[in-house]
C-alpha cells in the first residue's frame, strides 16, 4: 500500500470550453461551491459533489461562492505531465 498526504497548491485558472480528448475526468469537490457546465448543461456543485466528465465532453467549472473552490481531479488515462502541460491524446 502507498500512502500520500495531499496538499493544495496555489491552484490554476480553468480554460473555458475545456476538453480532454484522451482522458475521462473524475472531479470531487472538496470545499466551496460552484457551477459545472458540461455540454451546455449547468449543474450546481458543492462540497461532496462528484462529477464524471467523459473524454471529449466540453466542460467548464466556475467558482460561484465567496470561498475558494477546491477540487480533486483524477484523469484516466493521465491527461497532464508533472509540470502541468497536457499529454498527447491517450488511446482507449
Amino acid at each position: 500500500m502507498n500512502k500520500k498526504h495531499l496538499r493544495f497548491g496555489r491552484g490554476f485558472r480553468v480554460i473555458p470550453g475545456n476538453r480532454h480528448r484522451g482522458a475521462d475526468q473524475w472531479l470531487d469537490v472538496v470545499s466551496g461551491s460552484g457551477e459545472a457546465t458540461v455540454n451546455g448543461r449547468r449543474h450546481p456543485i458543492r462540497r461532496g459533489s462528484l462529477l464524471f466528465i467523459e473524454r471529449r465532453e466540453k466542460h467548464e467549472i466556475k467558482n460561484t461562492g465567496k470561498a475558494l473552490l477546491r477540487t480533486l481531479n483524477f484523469y484516466a488515462p493521465p491527461a497532464y505531465r508533472k509540470d502541468g502541460n497536457p499529454l498527447s491524446r491517450g488511446k482507449r
